[in-house]
């Protein structure tokens, strides 16, 4: 990788994986893109471009101009977002993405990355440890892409030799970026209400189970496959990883640990539904076993870690 365009930068992971790729690689290397702009460190400290992924002519100038090998296609509306309107997240995640991957075939890409996410899972899959090889039927208009993204990007790599890449998310917490219209949202929100006001209104009930990573183990993921030896990978677009499971009523007593006066309570709405139809853990030995995948923080490094920057950055009168 030598020239990198990202796609959805300035979203929660891409903000973040921005920043990694431009350290390990040189800010004039990782090209920054989203469809809006924005004051950040990511547009103002390196390359950056307005972009439309459904519109592959705004994305074209950007390939040529930087000689770009690498793309990591970060840009998708979410779960949460996507049920508000289905058609946009249709055509974002769909269309953006057979976008990046028909440009990735025409100028020649040496990787694409394409995340896809739990949320491809529903009715009958094994809700604990679920299998790489498993059913996937989605209840969610952004499952049902993250699926068709997997089928096409394996598609691109069989047809077109393309190589594709691309691994299932579990909801992801950060301390640096907040959330965008997803399902495990209350995750990332859970913790800088209880820095700020020491109480949460919890959308999900007590005991929803659901898989969790942290971010520095989310973007350690994602480049960790990005680096692997193609040749070692059976799979490509649709490598499990697991780092942590738990639900919220154990979350909050973890915080508590922090905050003794901490209070939470619970008034589930419509996202309970999408959250009752994913595992609550999975099986990633094939990413283990394919290209080394270990994780480096569990609940208890993660909230400690978490608690620590949110309560300096509420100091400083950042949140």
């Amino acid at each position: 990788m030598k020239k990198i365009l990202i796609t959805g930068a300035l979203g929660q992971i891409g903000s973040e994986l921005t920043v990694a790729l431009r350290k390990k690689y040189g800010t004039e290397n990782v090209i920054a893109s989203d469809i809006r702009h924005s004051a950040s460190k990511v547009a103002e400290e390196g390359p950056f471009y307005s972009i439309d992924v459904t519109n592959p002519e705004t994305i074209r100038p950007v390939i040529i101009k930087h000689d770009i090998d690498t793309i990591f296609h970060m840009a998708a509306i979410l779960s949460a977002t996507g049920e508000k309107d289905p058609h946009l997240c249709w055509n974002v995640n769909m269309n953006g993405s057979i976008n990046i991957l028909d440009l990735g075939v025409k100028y020649g890409m040496k990787r694409i990355v394409i995340p896809s996410s739990i949320a491809v899972w529903g009715k009958g899959v094994p809700r604990e440890n679920t299998p790489q090889e498993s059913v996937l039927k989605p209840t969610s208009m952004y499952g049902i892409t993250k699926v068709a993204g997997e089928l096409l990007c394996d598609y691109y790599v069989a047809k077109y030799g393309l190589d594709c890449r691309g691994l299932r998310y579990p909801g992801i917490i950060s301390s640096e970026t907040l959330p965008g219209g997803g399902t495990t949202d209350y995750a990332v929100e859970i913790f800088y209400e209880a820095v700020k006001k020491n109480y949460y209104n919890c959308f999900l009930d007590e005991n929803t189970v659901l898989p969790m990573m942290y971010m520095p183990d989310c973007i350690k993921a994602t480049i960790d496959l990005a680096e692997a030896d193609f040749d070692n990978l059976i799979h490509h677009s649709d490598f499990n990883v697991a780092s942590m499971s738990f639900d919220p009523k154990t979350l909050a007593n973890e915080i508590k640990k922090h905050l003794p006066d901490f209070k939470i309570e619970y008034n589930p709405d419509s996202r309970q539904q999408i959250a009752d139809s994913w595992p609550q853990s999975i099986d990633d030995t094939s990413a283990r076993q394919e290209w080394g995948w270990t994780p480096d923080y569990d609940l208890t490094s993660m909230t400690r870690d978490m608690i620590s920057n949110l309560i300096a950055k509420h100091e400083k009168g950042l949140i």
